[in-house]
């Protein structure tokens, strides 16, 4: 009876042992956490906003960044308001320190490309996406297609064909995603749409949203044609992935590669995902009948002008009447509204509302509302909440991980916002006033305009 008793204890240890060493993910499927566990996190794109990113996930108890991919090793912020230092190794020093602080002797695994990171760390959970707008779908979907939740920079896609792409994947993988437009998880947002669905200025006719932001690379006109040498540590063929081949320089890296057609959107893929969401929300925008754009200052095929004008036209949406939405960027704004103060600026970033029965004006990325004038907002008996109010814009991303609500800008509401933004840029960059066909997906009067909303892909990196 002892020997049977000791070899039965052996038996139970050695399979207990053998339990804990078998990596969640087996058990539970590649999309199952426990609300008790930590979330395990690969961050895929090391500048300033990952590293933003990064910080804000520092301050959530569950999540662990356990693998980062770069193809950049070290890059100076100093020129940009993020300051210090971004790239994979700085990044993943600060990930190991401060993880370290509860888990010593924490390692974070460190990459180039982020489809060999995927392949290999069979432990991760969600990617975090803050590479330049030209990645953000291929790096979406094929960390979707393995299982994984995303969360990913706005704009959402860098062509009008990625974001359709990516809403579709995000309904047939299930996983849990959240667009970087965090200020749809603000509390003013909530009020202006609450507001505005009380009828606290009646219908709307018009909406302006302004931003003073203009071009990273003002002297710049066009591609630059001189070629520096590549710094040490950037993987430069990595970097451009689904673009084709063009010599390395400063022009482009870090952040200033915003400004070409190429990589980035502008101030429009900018800020557009901010401060055209309380409008798309509220007034539930989504295809136009036409839009129109004007460029202000020096623009061509490759760099984006200094700043810009355009003008949407929306139709009936159930009762609300048709509506006009007009962007400004660059310092160009709309004129003061009525009973705006005249010892007041108006905002350098801000919506304003135009509706048959008042005004309304709102702080830019979904910032709180005011009635003009300002009187009004003694009088008016504000309506009861109906809108949940966020946890915080990482954390009902990660809560939606383990099974809470959908996060709200999750990619089908942020791909049908990024398509907004876009369809302004395609009819910047045709010069056409543009008659949209929303289901054809089509310009129908700018047969050009195909190349822009479909994109280009070198070959291997067309997202599917």
């Amino acid at each position: 009876m002892k020997s049977t008793r000791r070899q039965f204890l052996r038996a139970a240890v050695s399979a207990a042992a053998t339990f804990t060493v078998i990596p969640r993910h087996v058990l539970g499927g590649p999309r199952h956490v426990p609300p008790s566990e930590k979330i395990n996190i690969a961050l895929v794109g090391a500048g300033g906003q990952g590293r933003a990113n990064l910080r804000a996930l520092f301050n959530e108890p569950d999540a662990r960044v356990i693998a980062i991919a770069d193809p950049v090793e070290s890059v100076s912020l100093e020129e940009f308001y993020y300051k210090g230092m971004g790239g994979r190794g700085p990044v993943k020093a600060e990930i190991e320190r401060r993880h370290g602080e509860k888990t010593p002797g924490f390692r974070c695994a460190e990459y180039e490309d982020f489809r060999v990171m995927l392949e290999k760390e069979k432990a991760i959970d969600a990617v975090l996406c803050a590479t330049p707008d030209h990645l953000h779908a291929c790096v979406s979907t094929v960390a979707m297609r393995a299982g994984k939740h995303v969360y990913c920079e706005k704009p959402l896609t860098h062509n009008i064909w990625e974001a359709r792409l990516v809403s579709r994947v995000t309904k047939e993988t299930g996983v849990a995603t959240q667009m970087g437009n965090m200020g749809h998880s603000r509390v003013g947002i909530r009020l202006t749409c609450e507001w505005l669905w009380d009828g606290v200025i009646g219908n709307v006719r018009e909406v302006h949203a302004w931003v003073g932001a203009n071009r990273w690379n003002k002297q710049l006109m066009g591609r630059p044609t001189d070629t520096p040498p590549i710094p040490p540590g950037i993987n430069w063929d990595l970097w451009l992935g689904p673009r084709e081949p063009r010599p390395y320089h400063p022009a482009y890296v870090p952040v200033k590669w915003r400004d070409f057609w190429a990589f980035g959107c502008g101030c429009m893929g900018d800020f557009g995902c901010h401060d055209m969401d309380a409008a798309c929300w509220a007034l539930d925008l989504k295809a136009p009948i036409s839009v129109e754009a004007r460029a202000a200052g020096y623009m061509d095929a490759e760099i984006q002008p200094h700043g810009s004008l355009m003008y949407y036209e929306f139709g009936p949406r159930g009762k609300q009447p048709p509506v006009r939405m007009t962007w400004y960027d660059g310092g160009l704004a709309p004129a003061r509204p009525a009973g705006f103060p005249d010892d007041e600026k108006l905002p350098s970033r801000g919506v304003l509302f135009v509706g048959d029965k008042g005004t309304m004006i709102c702080e830019g990325a979904g910032g709180q509302p005011r009635l003009l004038p300002y009187e009004r907002m003694r009088e008016y008996k504000k309506p009861a909440e109906t809108l949940p109010r966020s946890k915080g814009h990482h954390r009902d991303w990660l809560d939606a991980i383990k099974g809470g609500p959908e996060a709200s800008s999750n990619f089908e509401y942020g791909a049908r916002l990024t398509e907004l933004t876009l369809l302004g840029l395609v009819a910047l960059r045709t010069g056409k006033k543009l008659a949209w066909d929303a289901e054809a997906m089509k310009a129908t009067n700018a047969p050009e305009a195909d190349a822009i909303i479909n994109g280009t892909y070198r070959e291997g990196w067309k997202p599917a």
